[in-house]
């Protein structure tokens, strides 16, 4: 027989994600106060805007956790098409915002907006509905090519800003989602060919993204050129030593290590808490990831198992990214620590997708 009480909040799950949103706003504003003092004459520029983000992004998770997700299936075509046309708005004079050479921001009145950062949830949303009605179709591969098409729609538009790094977390992200939805693994190598292929290529396609190349291979032959920023996190994670310098006392921050408050505030992380700080983000991280799965294998229905494992991948794939890139592992490339780097589209995007993790298992049935 089914009940239909609603079951009651993730607590260990907000908990994690709020504890991360604090840390985040603390190292924004240690990582920022110098820069931000020096171009805008007010060290909070970047905090208040954390806070504002932060407050934001609370208020969506409370809000989604209170939503039947459900009612996305019928809406999810409506979801990936505005996401798409979001995407193509950056490339609309007046309306997009170009920075460092990319456009990946829309201007509004008040504030901008990185469309990237929720069409990776739109993305999700999409293959999850996909999966859970045509779940027996997904064994060929024809049943695969709706998901396939919207991963490859969705990278086509990020690459086109350019923005290799979110590129390839939503490569990832459509592969994870593939797995999950029980794609066979020949259609999965099938698949893996040629997106392995077509990485090369993008590389050589942009001349900075081949200098990007050369600089991770050898930051140290260009310390002041493209390999400076790698340089620079390997002086704050090394400084940091176990224990770290102690917060507020990086001594990167201090115009050394470029976007120390968004792509690389994972280095002053390690400077001022140390090894052991960095422990600790990837163990609260770790759990966050594992209570979306969790709420996946406990979810009554296809599409909430579906969409709370795919919102899970996204964290997993952006969190692995971001740590292997400040650290050297992989070539460097632009992409935030979700809940702690700064950017208010970011908080905001991620904060309400674990509000509809939330919301599988507040409305999940008890059986």
């Amino acid at each position: 027989m089914v009940r239909t009480e609603r079951k009651k909040s993730d607590r260990v799950l907000l908990f994690s994600v709020f504890a991360l949103m604090a840390l985040g706003c603390v190292m924004v504003y240690s990582a920022s106060s110098y820069s931000a003092k020096v171009n805008y004459g007010n060290e909070y520029f970047y905090l208040f805007k954390q806070l504002a983000g932060a407050a934001l992004g609370a208020l969506c998770a409370i809000a989604f956790g209170f939503f039947d997700y459900r009612k996305l299936v019928r809406f999810r075509i409506v979801i990936l098409i505005a996401s798409f046309c979001l995407l193509a708005l950056v490339f609309v004079p007046g309306i997009g915002v170009e920075n460092y050479g990319a456009k990946r921001w829309i201007r509004f009145p008040f504030f901008t907006v990185q469309p990237s950062e929720t069409a990776k949830f739109g993305l999700v949303i999409y293959c999850a509905a996909y999966a859970a009605k045509k779940h027996e179709a997904l064994t060929t591969f024809k049943g695969l090519i709706p998901i396939l098409a919207a991963g490859t729609a969705t990278c086509a538009l990020v690459i086109a800003e350019p923005n290799m790094s979110i590129t390839v977390c939503v490569a990832l992200v459509t592969a994870c989602m593939l797995f999950i939805c029980g794609a066979k693994k020949k259609h999965l190598a099938l698949i893996a060919l040629p997106a392995v292929a077509a990485v090369p290529l993008l590389i050589v396609a942009e001349p900075y993204r081949f200098r990007r190349l050369m600089a991770f291979v050898d930051p140290w032959q260009s310390p002041l050129e493209e390999g400076y920023q790698l340089v620079q996190s390997f002086y704050a994670l090394a400084g940091g030593g176990f224990w770290g310098l102690g917060l507020f006392n990086s001594r990167q921050k201090y115009l050394f290590l470029p976007f120390s408050e968004s792509d690389f505030i994972f280095s002053v992380i390690g400077e001022e808490l140390g090894f052991f700080g960095c422990v600790c983000v990837i163990a609260a991280y770790s759990v966050v990831v594992w209570r979306c799965f969790r709420t996946a294998l406990k979810a009554s229905d296809r599409f909430g198992a579906y969409l709370s494992a795919g919102v899970g991948c996204v964290i997993a794939v952006q969190v692995i990214v971001n740590i292997a890139v400040v650290s050297g592992t992989i070539p460097p490339t632009g992409l935030p620590l979700p809940f702690v780097s700064a950017g208010t589209s970011s908080l905001i995007a991620f904060c309400s997708a674990i509000g509809l993790v939330n919301g599988v298992k507040r409305n999940s049935d008890l059986l």
